[in-house]
């Protein structure tokens, strides 16, 4: 398996194979930039085809979380990491323990949380091997669950994309396709059912789909059909890589804008969804309320009205997008990338010059 060649290793600082035969941990920790700060990004617990699949999602959400915290103005860098599993089978305390024992062996370069197929409860357990943990219900700071403030930024990003494409100040009546119903996807579905948006869900778990139907007066279709129903917005909510050359040219809906993270197979599909007149809210932008939350968490000094106001300024920072893109002639895709990669690059110039360093923050337990 090539590492420094892969697609995705471009800007990477560091990439962590961690291994334990007892407790059959198999996980790889990517750290992509610590330019702003350390490396802060969630745990996935997925059982993926290869670890060649595992390695890319590893290195592509990292970056993605570089590129999330410098939109959302955090002090963070970037990193992530993923175990290689079955969440619904292959959990024990002794994993992970071990996964909090390599945590703690990067010295905080590291910052890990919760992500797919990983809860709090987990993250408790981890916590127990390293202080380099956010999103938990125990410790001074201790902030729990980050999912509701990852689907309020999320609606706030939708509501952003709804008066920029279609001209209304809120989603009542609009028709709203979430593709996923894990905890972010529900807590969007919340949101959007309070607001009055009509909903269509759809999750590979028969049970929670159904829960929707009854909870949200919801319409319930196959995960094949979701992306390409009858609808205003598509909300995916699930794994990434779901816009491609494939899907988009079958998608009806005016806006594509969800939590998922890495929804682009590609970074070519930003320019098919802009061809094909579909309005993007970048993944890592619309989605950056939880780890807003798990921020003011990692620094030990709480203040939830702070996580309020920076998630609700998620709202402006995608209209600054849409309207950038659309003066620009480019995808909301590009600008984002490249806004992003500007704050990065000057942090590093400052981390260079020896000010403004990057600094390694200790999450108090």
């Amino acid at each position: 398996m090539s590492v420094f060649n892969h697609e995705a290793f471009a800007g990477h600082e560091q990439v962590v194979f961690c291994h334990d035969a007892i407790s059959g941990l198999k996980a790889i920790i990517a750290v992509h930039s610590t330019a702003l700060g350390p490396a802060a990004g969630g745990c996935r617990m997925w059982s993926y085809a290869s670890d060649e699949e595992a390695l890319r999602d590893a290195l592509r959400l990292s970056r993605g979380m570089s590129y999330k915290n410098a939109m959302a103005g955090l002090e963070l860098g970037g990193g992530k990491a993923v175990i290689i599993g079955d969440a619904g089978k292959d959990k024990s305390e002794a994993l992970f323990r071990s996964f909090g024992r390599f945590v703690e062996g990067l010295s905080g370069k590291y910052i890990t949380a919760e992500d797919v197929g990983i809860s709090v409860s987990d993250m408790e357990i981890v916590a127990q091997e390293t202080d380099h943990v956010g999103g938990l219900n125990s410790g001074q700071a201790a902030s729990g669950d980050p999912s509701p403030f990852t689907a309020r930024g999320t609606f706030n990003g939708i509501r952003a994309a709804v008066r920029h494409r279609l001209g209304k100040q809120d989603v009542r009546g609009l028709v709203v396709a979430v593709q996923g119903l894990g905890h972010v996807g529900w807590h969007l579905c919340e949101e959007l059912h309070r607001a009055g948006a009509k909903l269509i869900v759809a999750d590979i778990n028969d049970d929670i789909t159904r829960k929707a139907v009854s909870a949200f007066g919801a319409t319930a279709v196959s995960c094949d059909e979701i992306l390409f129903c009858d609808a205003d917005v598509v909300a995916p909510c699930a794994l990434g890589a779901i816009m491609n050359e494939q899907s988009i040219p079958r998608i009806k809906a005016r806006i594509v804008a969800g939590a998922a993270n890495n929804q682009l197979s590609s970074a070519s599909d930003g320019d098919l969804l802009r061809l094909q007149k579909i309005l993007y809210a970048p993944d890592y932008v619309i989605n950056a309320g939880g780890i807003i939350n798990v921020a003011g968490e990692i620094i030990g000094r709480y203040d939830r009205t702070l996580v309020d106001s920076k998630v609700a300024s998620i709202h402006d920072v995608l209209l600054d997008i849409f309207i950038r893109a659309d003066r620009e002639g480019r995808a909301t895709s590009d600008v984002a990338d490249s806004m992003a990669q500007e704050k990065i690059l000057q942090a590093r110039q400052r981390q260079m010059k020896g000010t403004g360093a990057g600094r390694t923050v200790k999450h108090v337990a």
